[in-house]
């Protein structure tokens, strides 16, 4: 069973449009910098978000474990982190289903003839 706590930062970090546009960005173009990141979101989503709010965006990806990053001298890099999304995935996508809902996710899975 995955740590509730560890999950429920995943979930809050999620919550967050403007976090999901950054991860959005991310998986397009990972390693970017907070310029890089910010000029994206600008010119490609039209979000007009200051550069410490997008900062703070990323802080909180970051805790949730869903961006790390990398200095190289002054320029400091963000990745995306796919790894806490797994317990999610594991707990409700992967489980086999029993019950009502296992017949109807089943049919939705076999294709028309």
């Amino acid at each position: 069973m995955p740590n509730v706590g560890y999950v429920g930062d995943v979930f809050k970090a999620l919550a967050d449009p403007t976090r999901r546009t950054i991860l959005d960005e991310l998986t397009d173009r990972n390693g970017q910098t907070l310029f890089e990141i910010c000029s994206r979101l600008t010119s490609k989503y039209d979000l007009g978000s200051s550069r410490q709010a997008i900062s703070h965006h990323l802080d909180v990806l970051e805790a949730a474990g869903l961006v790390v990053t990398t200095r190289e001298g002054r320029y400091k890099f963000h990745y995306i982190n796919t790894r806490p999304l797994e317990p999610i995935v594991e707990r409700w996508l992967r489980r086999p289903q029993t019950g009502p809902r296992a017949s109807l996710t089943a049919g939705l899975r076999r294709a028309p003839t």
